[in-house]
């Protein structure tokens, strides 16, 4: 039996393709394949364009390694980075030449050392996974030399959580960080605030008209600048930053309406993760979960405020909001993770046996 490598240099229990990985990786072995995960053992001092490189030839080394002059074909590497020789490449974290055009160029050698190792991953790579046809359209239109015979989408699949109980999620928050339960609650979950759009959350919420309540839920460097803005806005006594949290499905249960202004995003998990719990879902056109969701729920950009007036409606309409999160409910419920792994596993069985 083929034993399938998944390659990820980082390990860590908060990010969304970690998340990904662990429940493709469980669901696989469920189906009887064999399988381990590759992370990086190189030194956490090292510059971070560095140990990408590293990372990349690190992998590459083992997986060319020979054994009385053959190699080991019997092992399929599954790459969720880029790296010089993927069998099959998930391209999640999308394509980064996409990313620097919305965020401007510079001489960071970090977006070098990705620029150069992104050309070899789609040239190398025998099967290219994108899981949003934002990103497949961005790989040929950047990298048009690689072959649209061997990019396929495969969207993102989450837990669908058998049940739930949205109130008494909003009590048991509501007690532990006193706040009115009786208020909507808005959530926004994600790590990285500047690229995924805490200022604009913020600055969409200091402009409603109706009284809610705000968690911001994710890891941030600079949480103090975000804290001097929600001050700046007025909106620091209506929301709360946790920092990261690893029961962040209470808040996704708790809260009314998820909103997500990123500037750049390839398909997030929070958005079917936040469907999955009955939550409204509002996010960018720039980010691929957009195109699983009604129109009326995509903002043309993270500055949108043309979405104020809908989140307004959401939060003053308890029957309509009732009835978009049965809709939201439904939406999250056509994208499991069984189905997600299905799909996976029938493209791995078409270009490998």
């Amino acid at each position: 039996m083929r034993l399938f490598r998944f390659i990820r240099q980082k390990h860590t229990d908060f990010g969304g393709a970690e998340r990904y990985l662990q429940r493709l990786d469980s669901a696989m072995k469920q189906e009887g394949f064999q399988t381990e995960i590759l992370h990086s053992t190189l030194p956490k001092r090292l510059p971070s364009w560095l140990k990408a490189l590293l990372f990349s030839r690190q992998i590459c080394k083992t997986k060319n390694r020979t054994t009385n002059g053959q190699r080991h074909t019997t092992k399929i590497y599954f790459s969720l980075d880029r790296i010089t020789c993927p069998d099959i490449y998930r391209a999640g974290d999308g394509v980064h030449k996409a990313f620097l055009e919305t965020k401007g160029f510079s001489l960071n050698p970090l977006h070098l050392s990705y620029l150069w190792l992104e050309k070899r991953t789609f040239k190398n790579a025998r099967l290219i996974i994108a899981n949003s046809r934002l990103v497949r359209e961005q790989i040929l239109r950047f990298y048009p030399e690689t072959g649209a015979e061997k990019i396929y989408v495969v969207y993102n699949g989450v837990p669908i959580p058998e049940r739930f109980d949205k109130p008494e999620a909003k009590r048991s928050l509501a007690k532990e960080f006193g706040f009115d339960p009786s208020l909507p609650l808005l959530l926004f979950v994600g790590s990285g605030f500047e690229r995924k759009g805490v200022r604009e959350f913020l600055m969409i919420l200091s402009r409603l008209r109706h009284p809610c309540h705000a968690f911001v839920v994710g890891k941030e460097k600079h949480m103090g600048k975000y804290r001097r803005i929600a001050k700046e806005l007025g909106v620091a006594d209506h929301v709360i930053f946790t920092g990261p949290r690893s029961d962040v499905e209470r808040f996704y249960e708790g809260a009314d309406l998820f909103l997500f202004p990123t500037r750049y995003e390839p398909f997030s998990n929070v958005v079917p993760e936040a469907l999955s719990h009955g939550t409204v879902a509002l996010t960018t056109r720039q980010n691929g979960a957009s195109e699983i969701l009604p129109e009326s729920w995509v903002m043309e950009r993270p500055d949108d405020l043309s979405i104020v007036e809908p989140i307004d409606r959401f939060l003053s309409d308890p029957v309509l909001l009732e009835r978009s999160s049965r809709e939201a409910r439904t939406i999250a419920e056509q994208y499991p993770i069984e189905r997600n792994v299905r799909e996976t596993l029938e493209l791995i069985r078409r270009y490998f046996g």
